[in-house]
């Protein structure tokens, strides 16, 4: 029997929307082996958690009902696991993208009465990128949302890879892991985790859903899955319902369908988890073909998704020889006659390609025709921008990074990309001290309105780390721990930022110890109640 992980085996307690059956190993989210998973399935076989698993399991209480808080908590457990794994990626770049998406769904959801201000004001609404080739996404507890590279990659408009934000979103805002919960006292005593599995990711894996059906269990199961089925055309209808006011064309929503019935046909190989999932019936595509009104505008390609799809599809590593191939295809014949955004995408590709494979003199080759294949457009104009930026990094010219970029970034990108390059160059002692304070400023300046960003707090500790500032180092660096829900770690390094403060003089570090003991009586805190909880 395999390990369990629920990329790999069809795993989905507390996960709504979350298969990914694959035959190669996913760690990005093995977090519910030891986290959240109260069953797994392993070749086609129902099994409980050992009983050192379940006892790590957090309370779920008496009440009928999933509260907000419990399921918020449960969502930061499965978080902090995710955040540890390799697979996770924090990619300023595409986090910014997708995050855009999310957000302007999260205010037609709002606007339309479909969040609550409770959920609104209690719940995380964080996008986690997972470096997976497979074509997933899936709605944790508490208002997260995982994306599988896999499924940006595939996509051809923005309103498609909207299409399946909204329908995760839904499953959020319409409480499905709580209603859960209070169906567990219709139905017959099973683990709360095996209906979840069975219920709310509504899984079709064929030898999974015969092993639940043995026994006395088959009529449960039977309306548990029906059940499931309910949650999922209630997905699509608040989330189609969400897309003409977020800005993205409904008609995404169809055309994602579209593309999901042809894999199903092409037989699934388990690079399309999504599909086992979220099981696409003829009543489902029915239903959002008659809700398009007459004269419904189509869904578009845009240089900019077709850029980020690019991205997408290079950073989850597809192998060697794909990439090679990549960066051959701006050169193949017949490429001139491409659609603008298909040649966008595909020099966009070719040139991040090369710089993967460490070709430095052939990106930088191929930014001129992509700049060109980007005119007109100032979105697009921006992205080719920081690709070109990144490249320059890739390749040591910490010159012409600085250069591209603006001195006094707003955005996560720019900034953090300035970051690295003052970084790179101060290491080559190449950087005055009034930049690295510049740029230390700015962080704070982020910070102040983004305190959870762990990636903008560890860059800020290797800039005060840099400058000197080691008191300062190490409370940035226990609160990026915190920022992830590493509270244990966070409490390590404030203690060490105490044992450092009691070894100085100086004036300034007084300050900072004062922030310190403050900050780590909130997280000792922090930490007490999660322990409880496990």
């Amino acid at each position: 029997m395999r390990t369990p992980s629920f990329l790999r085996t069809g795993t989905h307690a507390l996960v709504a929307g979350y298969p990914a059956i694959s035959d190669k190993k996913r760690p990005f989210a093995q977090c519910l082996q030891s986290l959240a998973a109260i069953v797994f399935i392993a070749n086609g076989v129902l099994a409980p958690l050992p009983v050192h698993a379940q006892n790590r399991l957090p309370t779920l209480g008496d009440g009928a009902e999933l509260t907000t808080s419990v399921e918020r908590r449960l969502g930061d457990g499965i978080a902090r696991q995710l955040y540890r794994d390799p697979d996770y990626l924090d990619d300023p770049v595409l986090g910014e993208y997708v995050q855009a998406l999310w957000q302007n769904l999260l205010a037609a959801a709002r606007a339309q009465g479909e969040l609550s201000s409770e959920l609104d004001e209690r719940f995380a609404w964080e996008v986690l990128l997972g470096r997976d080739r497979s074509v997933n996404a899936f709605a944790l507890p508490g208002g997260y949302l995982g994306v599988h590279l896999g499924l940006i990659g595939v996509t051809a408009s923005r309103d498609e890879l909207a299409s399946v934000l909204a329908h995760e979103l839904s499953h959020v805002t319409q409480r499905h892991i709580a209603r859960l919960v209070a169906q567990q006292g219709k139905q017959t005593p099973l683990l709360l985790g095996s209906m979840i599995l069975a219920v709310l990711a509504a899984s079709k894996n064929p030898g999974a859903a015969q092993a639940l059906a043995v026994g006395g269990q088959a009529l449960a199961i039977q309306n548990q899955l029906n059940f499931s089925r309910d949650m999922e055309r209630e997905a699509d209808r608040v989330g189609f319902g969400l897309m003409d006011g977020a800005g993205f064309v409904p008609q995404g929503f169809v055309a994602m369908f579209d593309k999901l019935q042809q894999a199903n046909r092409l037989n699934d190989n388990g690079s399309w988890p999504y599909l086992r999932s979220h099981p696409l019936t003829t009543q489902r595509q029915a239903d959002m073909q008659a809700r398009l009104p007459a004269g419904s505008a189509q869904a578009q390609p845009t240089l900019e998704h077709a850029l980020m799809a690019a991205r997408a599809r290079v950073l989850s590593r597809p192998g060697v020889d794909i990439l090679r191939q990549w960066m051959a295809e701006p050169q193949a014949s017949g490429f001139a006659d491409l659609p603008a955004h298909r040649r966008g995408a595909a020099l966009y590709a070719a040139a991040l390609a090369a710089s993967s494979l460490h070709d430095a003199p052939q990106a930088r080759s191929l930014l001129p025709r992509l700049e060109q294949a980007v005119q007109g457009d100032a979105v697009a104009r921006r992205q080719v921008g920081l690709l070109a930026a990144e490249l320059a990094l890739a390749s040591g010219d910490t010159g012409t990074t600085l250069r591209l970029l603006p001195q006094k970034p707003s955005t996560r990108p720019e900034l953090l990309l300035r970051g690295q390059a003052l970084l790179q160059a101060g290491a080559k002692n190449s950087m005055p001290d009034t930049a690295r304070a510049s740029q230390a400023e700015a962080l704070q300046t982020w910070l102040a309105l983004h305190p959870r960003d762990a990636g903008a707090w560890l860059q800020l500790g290797q800039i005060w780390q840099a400058q000197g500032l080691l008191l300062r180092a190490v409370r940035a660096e226990a609160e990026a721990h915190a920022a992830r829900y590493d509270y244990a770690a966070a409490v390590d390094r404030f203690k060490a930022g105490q044992d450092l403060a009691r070894r100085s003089t100086t004036a300034a570090d007084f300050v900072e110890a004062s922030i310190i003991d403050t900050r780590l009586r909130a997280v000792e805190s922090l930490l007490r109640e999660q322990v409880a909880e496990r």
